[in-house]
């Protein structure tokens, strides 16, 4: 068994109180609004078109955006260079989940720090 590298009190709790899920929402709903604002006009344009949000689960960023309908899924998709620069300003280890709608197949994943891999297929 392995021994813990902090202390025990600078581990995090066991459990989570109602006060961790507040300042859990309140990070998740400030992270999304400097996100947004730091996109340029044609993204936002596109995420105005989906429903999305940016949520932590108390790991990583996660940007999950819900699209309508296919045209909007793969303009988003051939946007994710962009959405990913920005939200890698938040974190390296972020990710980015876009859904298609509802039957049109799973949603796609990706890390912000993956998608240079990827560059020349967005």
């Amino acid at each position: 068994m392995h021994k813990p590298f902090l202390p025990p009190d600078d581990m995090p709790p066991s459990q989570t109180t109602q006060a961790d899920g507040i300042l859990r929402r309140e990070l998740e709903q400030s992270t999304s609004r400097c996100f947004y604002e730091a996109c340029d006009r044609i993204t936002q344009v596109l995420l105005s078109m989906c429903q999305w949000h940016i949520t932590t689960n108390f790991g990583p960023p996660i940007l999950i955006i819900e699209c309508p309908d296919m045209p909007t899924y793969w303009n988003i998709i051939s946007d994710i260079s962009q959405l990913g620069n920005r939200l890698q300003r938040f974190a390296n280890r972020a990710k980015i989940r876009v859904c298609p709608p509802p039957e049109n197949g799973a949603p796609f994943e990706i890390r912000v720090n993956e998608i240079s891999m990827y560059r020349d297929w967005f």
